[in-house]
């Protein structure tokens, strides 16, 4: 049986990426690696489409949050966060723990907050020094209006702190035209590498807010001192240094086909896995959907725990669960980075195959049936081009 991982992260690895991470480790002090460094950063900031600097860290995406609430925020000040799902609840345990005041605006999750809910919580809360929100919300599936939040912080002093971490590189994110004064990301989803490493674009409305912050309680997550150390192309401290050399490859790869090429292809996914999922009699879960994953209710009486299992020991396709409070009730499906249209037909004739088995009545093929109606159109309307 062939396995294959259509979870919202770690995603698959494509295999040149693969075979780099095979070679002998090198030392990370070296022109080489100032140069693989140099160039990663310079497709990063295409990938991030912005002109800012951007940071590596040797953290998972968790860490690059908490590098910019420490750096940005001083202790004592208030931050709106955008409460749509499990990543949403933590910027506010972030900004708890820093000492931080969270306003929460908060909608029930599968919904996603509006910018006009952004709007009143900045005109009720103008001593407000940073807004926190995610571009796609993992848990849930709901895809934020991140360009309309920009527009309402940029004329403000408050920075805008953006979680892309299972957004960037599966849909659109314009980090300098959007005005996203910090954007995070991490490498394990569509970057396309395994976990530990962490990116952050910072713009100069952050880097003065940051040089203004005397009570930022850092050390190893101080971006000042990986700025500094950017000067001449290195880290302040031991880097992941394997997995930036590998990110070259998969980088290359976005490159060559094109971010906006990249951006077209998720979403004729996303549709194609909204329209299988559908053709099923399953509900999606968000009413915003992300383009990067797409996640559906379960029938009433079938229990998503017991059909993951079964969908992985049977078939070998892994799927994620819910989260928390929807873990039984939904099923996450990733098509972001390194998957294809056949993955998607693949996971969608197991989720069939096993929902008959429990007793739903679907007839098997009807949402690979659905799902490929959406890809050869797509290929009729390119005029036959895939």
């Amino acid at each position: 049986m062939k396995p294959r991982l259509l979870t919202p992260g770690p995603t698959p690895v494509p295999e040149e990426t693969l075979l780099d991470l095979a070679k002998p480790v090198v030392f990370h002090r070296t022109p080489e690696f100032r140069q693989a460094l140099a160039e990663v950063l310079a497709d990063l900031q295409y990938v991030f489409q912005t002109k800012n600097l951007v940071l590596p860290l040797t953290s998972s995406g968790t860490g690059g949050l908490e590098a910019a609430v420490a750096n940005c925020i001083p202790p004592g000040k208030k931050a709106i966060c955008l409460i749509a799902g499990r990543f949403g609840e933590r910027w506010r345990g972030l900004c708890k723990a820093f000492g931080i005041e969270p306003i929460a605006v908060t909608v029930p999750y599968g919904e996603a907050v509006a910018p006009e809910q952004l709007a009143k919580a900045l005109a009720d809360h103008p001593d407000a020094v940073a807004v926190c929100c995610t571009l796609s919300e993992t848990s849930t599936g709901v895809a934020h209006d991140v360009a309309a939040f920009g527009r309402l912080v940029a004329p403000t002093p408050a920075l805008l702190l953006v979680d892309s971490i299972s957004g960037l590189g599966a849909m659109e994110c314009r980090t300098d035209d959007w005005h996203i004064d910090v954007n995070i990301t991490g490498s394990q989803k569509a970057l396309m590498l395994p976990p530990g490493l962490a990116f952050l674009s910072v713009s100069a409305k952050a880097w003065a807010a940051i040089e203004a912050n005397t009570q930022a309680r850092v050390f190893y997550f101080d971006l000042k001192k990986a700025r500094a150390a950017l000067q001449t192309s290195d880290t302040p401290y031991t880097p992941a240094h394997t997995l930036i050399m590998a990110l070259r490859h998969s980088l290359k790869r976005i490159r060559a086909e094109g971010i906006e090429n990249v951006w077209a292809r998720q979403a004729l996914h996303a549709r194609a896995a909204r329209a299988g999922f559908q053709a099923m009699g399953l509900k999606l879960f968000a009413a915003r959907p992300a383009d990067g994953l797409t996640v559906v209710r379960m029938p009433e009486g079938i229990d998503s725990t017991t059909l993951l299992g079964k969908l992985e020991k049977r078939y070998g396709l892994k799927l994620a669960n819910g989260q928390d409070q929807l873990k039984g009730k939904i099923i996450r499906l990733a098509h972001m980075g390194y998957i294809d249209q056949f993955d998607i037909l693949a996971a969608l004739a197991g989720v069939e195959l096993v929902l008959r088995e429990m007793g739903h009545p679907v007839d098997p093929g009807v949402g690979v049936a659905a799902a490929q109606r959406v890809f050869a159109e797509a290929v009729s309307a390119a005029g036959g081009r895939s």
